[in-house]
């Protein structure tokens, strides 16, 4: 056993002129539910399918659960946005697909929960399935897996909100019964906010912030106060004024000055201020720091 899930170093992957990651550098501890955020086109589903071995990266390199992707197959699973199915299969034989090629670690009972939650026939087709019923589909192959990390790429985006809510539910208990790590990749903050326990925000093709969600909330402030107000030494992720007000996202060197009214932000505060400020420094937390060479 190990007890890292995901470790990258130096991780890029390009694509003829465009590089989609660039020295990726991180690792995820193992059993953690990790959030994997960033704007359209930053390269989170390039990370993911690097980690699943679909993709070789073009320098540096990724190791799944000590050892590379194509060894640790057998051990995680992946759902792609698009969710490839056999659609002349039904759902039942779409199952029985999964058992055949995963012996000795499928788990029948958890892609059934799955499949009963949404209410699907066993015998229907998959080409006569909505989105959202392929997404139920593609998630019981996943868990029935039984895998030690699961990558998901926008897994709910199909799925209405009832729908959203009760197969996280689903995952989330399915994950922390069974200690699996989980990287999802989701535009829907507060979705994230209420599951995961980790972070990585990939913009730019680079990891911007990774580490334990709350480590990483731990070590900034958002601060207000009149503007023209100095920050001092602290590190500005972000700063704007408001008429008379001055409010700025710091990682603080020291205490607050005077003048400022400090509070913790929120994960949707943090990350947008990230976002909004691409040339912010870059944050680990300790465990975050890949120790592979």
């Amino acid at each position: 056993m190990t007890d890292t899930a995901i470790e990258a170093a130096g991780l890029g992957r390009s694509f003829r002129r465009h590089r989609a990651l660039r020295d990726c550098t991180f690792r995820l501890p193992a059993g953690r539910i990790c959030a994997l955020v960033g704007p359209n086109g930053a390269g989170k589903s390039t990370l993911l399918a690097l980690a699943a071995g679909l993709l070789r990266p073009t320098e540096g390199s990724v190791r799944i659960l000590g050892t590379g992707p194509a060894d640790a197959r057998e051990r995680l699973a992946y759902v792609g946005q698009d969710k490839p199915l056999f659609p002349q299969l039904t759902i039942a034989e779409t199952l029985r697909v999964g058992r055949e090629l995963n012996p000795g670690r499928w788990d029948d009972g958890a892609a059934r929960r799955v499949i009963d939650a949404g209410e699907l026939h066993p015998d229907t087709r998959v080409r006569t399935l909505s989105g959202g019923q392929r997404t139920r589909v593609a998630l019981a192959l996943a868990l029935g897996k039984r895998p030690e990390v699961l990558l998901l790429d926008e897994p709910m985006a199909d799925l209405d909100p009832l729908g959203r809510h009760q197969l996280m539910g689903m995952l989330l208990a399915d994950a922390g019964e069974n200690g699996t790590t989980v990287v999802m990749s989701s535009h829907i903050l507060s979705e994230l906010e209420n599951a995961c326990d980790h972070l990585l925000l990939v913009d730019g093709g680079s990891v911007r912030l990774g580490g334990g969600i709350d480590d990483l909330l731990a070590a900034h402030r958002l601060v207000t106060g009149a503007a023209g107000t100095g920050l001092g030494p602290h590190t500005v992720v972000e700063s704007r004024t408001t008429g008379r007000q001055l409010t700025a996202l710091i990682r603080p060197d020291g205490p607050v000055g005077d003048g400022l009214q400090a509070v913790e932000p929120s994960l949707e505060e943090l990350l947008l201020a990230h976002l909004r400020s691409p040339s912010a420094p870059a944050l680990l937390a300790p465990s975050a720091e890949a120790t592979a060479g």
